[in-house]
């Protein structure tokens, strides 16, 4: 194990990041929040298109790139650093995971072209360790494989701009057209992620295989801290430019002492969220490769290991983002507290990540159990 990025995760995250930079700045991004459409569909098809993040971890058979959690969670860096507000996350990584955990072929593959945009329809405040609230109910058709779809899903990200809609009800996962569907954008915190409430009502699905829903979450879940450790790090980096020009007093704010103090275990703790970002976004490569070996013998060690990673990474990166943030609109002072500065959308991007897929007391509950540690007395 290293978590070190190699040559090609640093080349990979140059390519996003001047993309991102010429695209997706934070006077960009301000504006667009306050339209009527915040997702920038044109930056998610050169994205998606043109660098290829979409087929990040769609197998090179399937026409994806065939690499690893690894370089996803180099990209999820760059979207957290300037909160893009692209369905990078909801198609990419949840959707696309919950179909290659199902083996269906010919949907991962429009996935991997970016020609399609698919939305994994659970909460994003689901979390990997309590069963999927039962709010949807199936009616038999009478087709084969087809199936009536009755309820609602609330609090969806990237259902709106989805091509396909992937319904986990019980064991199954229904492939489901939007427009089928009632899906009505609500408001939310986090205003370059919108989130909508799906509604079925004899709407039509097709059940396209069995899924372990946990193993989507978990997955999603471990890769997620990592788009937190891009927000902290713009945070961090961002208040440190400002309190070495701001001047108070014939001197730089960045000068004081206690600033200093606070600077520094902001620092510690964005160098810490790092490597247990990295561990778990390592560990997470290392099981579709290893689960099955040549011999068809499953490696559970390795299974084993990204668990416990993806707990741990988002239970300390989810509360760093956010008190890095919280710090960043203090030390900016009067212009933090303003609508025109962005570090808002970051202390909101925070919030919101810090209950999406699991609380940090879920994640450091459910960590206790893994490790076999008794509870506090």
């Amino acid at each position: 194990m290293t978590l070190l990025y190699t040559e090609v995760e640093e080349e990979l995250r140059a390519s996003v990041r001047d993309l991102l930079a010429d695209r997706c700045g934070s006077d960009a991004v301000l504006r667009r929040v306050e339209s009527a459409s915040p997702y920038d569909m044109d930056l998610w098809k050169t994205l998606s298109r043109e660098i290829g993040v979409a087929g990040l971890l769609v197998p090179e058979e399937y026409g994806g790139a065939g690499a690893s959690a690894r370089e996803v969670a180099v990209v999820l860096e760059e979207l957290g650093r300037a909160v893009a507000p692209v369905p990078f996350l909801t198609s990419s990584v949840l959707a696309t995971k919950a179909l290659l955990e199902i083996g269906e072929e010919d949907l991962v593959q429009e996935l991997a072209s970016g020609e399609t945009t698919a939305a994994l329809v659970v909460s994003l405040a689901a979390s990997p360790y309590k069963p999927l609230p039962e709010t949807v109910t199936l009616t038999e058709t009478g087709e084969a494989g087809r199936w009536a779809l009755n309820g609602q899903i609330r609090a969806v990200a990237g259902a709106d701009v989805a091509d396909v809609l992937l319904v986990p009800v019980g064991t199954g996962l229904f492939r489901v057209d939007p427009a089928d569907a009632r899906i009505e954008v609500v408001p939310s915190l986090d205003l370059t992620r919108p989130v909508a409430t799906v509604t079925f009502s004899d709407t039509p699905g097709e059940v396209i295989g069995s899924l372990d829903i946990r193993k989507v979450l978990v997955f999603g879940a471990g890769l997620l801290a990592s788009e937190q450790l891009g927000v902290a790090e713009w945070c961090l980096d961002t208040t440190l430019a400002y309190i070495k020009e701001r001047h108070q007093f014939a001197r730089p704010v960045g000068s004081f002492q206690a600033i200093k103090h606070r600077m520094a275990d902001l620092w510690l703790d964005v160098v810490r969220a790092r490597a247990a970002a990295r561990n778990a976004a390592d560990l997470l490569a290392a099981v579709p490769h290893a689960v099955t070996d040549a011999t068809g013998v499953t490696d559970a060690a390795a299974v084993e290991a990204g668990e416990p990673a993806a707990a741990v990474a988002k239970s300390w990166c989810s509360e760093v983002a956010l008190r890095v943030a919280e710090e960043a609109v203090q030390l900016h002072g009067g212009i933090g507290m303003t609508w025109e500065h962005p570090v808002h959308l970051y202390l909101k991007r925070a919030k919101s990540t810090e209950i999406a897929l699991g609380t940090p007391g879920a994640h450091r509950d459910a960590l206790a159990v893994l490790a076999d540690l008794p509870a506090p007395a």
